[in-house]
């Protein structure tokens, strides 16, 4: 084990048809993880029939398999996670691995969760439309007013989380309601929360999965179902 880099990292990445992109994303987190121990497991939609799976295979990652959304392969990832530090990206290139130490060294200080944000200073995003903004800022306001949170992102994925974490959370949501349900759940469960500045690139290739209005219908669903 590298001397001064004791934790064992987890990074795991839910994939559908991300074949042009999942050989860079690896790389990318290789490349700043080596000097730690560590694993990335990469869980598979089986119904993009594609090439993501065998290739991340090729480069090391352990391949899990899921067929429902985000959220389901999200959290099957996130159960079958054995590091110190389980960390959550996405495979489009839209994450910056430079970020990965960042989220590590705030669990190591002694946050539960941490969390990218595209809103606070340093922060910044290439590839979020004004309608999506206008969105985000709504789900804020609500879960902050409902649950006495201070978030100032809510729909990011780009997180990391102490050994237990998600497990405590109680997690179920199966699509893209999934980081928000993050969110409500760690405040209502008094976990120790910290925001990090977070810069989304542009999708490097293929389409995004996010569909605004009936997605952005499950995030407010979300917040409903853990308000009651």
């Amino acid at each position: 084990m590298p001397e001064g880099k004791n934790e064992f990292i987890s990074v795991v990445i839910p994939t559908f048809r991300e074949e042009s992109n999942i050989a860079k994303v690896l790389r990318g987190v290789k490349k700043q993880l080596n000097n730690y121990n560590y694993e990335i497991i990469v869980v598979d939609d089986v119904r993009g029939k594609d090439r993501t799976a065998s290739i991340a295979k090729e480069m090391g990652a352990r391949v899990l398999y899921d067929n429902v959304g985000k959220g389901a392969a999200l959290i099957k990832g996130l159960r079958n996670a054995k590091g110190d530090v389980i960390i959550a990206m996405d495979a489009d290139l839209s994450h910056e691995p430079k970020e990965l130490r960042l989220l590590i060294d705030a669990i190591e200080i002694g946050y539960d969760i941490c969390t990218g944000s595209r809103f606070i200073i340093g922060g910044g995003s290439e590839d979020i439309p004004m309608l999506r903004v206008l969105g985000n800022k709504l789900f804020v306001f609500l879960v902050n007013v409902l649950f006495g949170a201070n978030y100032t992102d809510m729909c990011y994925g780009y997180r990391s989380f102490r050994k237990g974490v998600p497990q405590k959370l109680g997690l179920s949501e199966k699509g893209f309601g999934i980081e928000t349900e993050i969110n409500i759940k760690a405040i209502k469960k008094h976990m120790r929360i910290v925001e990090v500045p977070s810069t989304e690139k542009r999708r490097a290739a293929g389409e995004g999965k996010l569909k605004t209005f009936s997605d952005g219908w499950v995030i407010l669903s979300t917040i409903v179902k853990n308000a009651v």
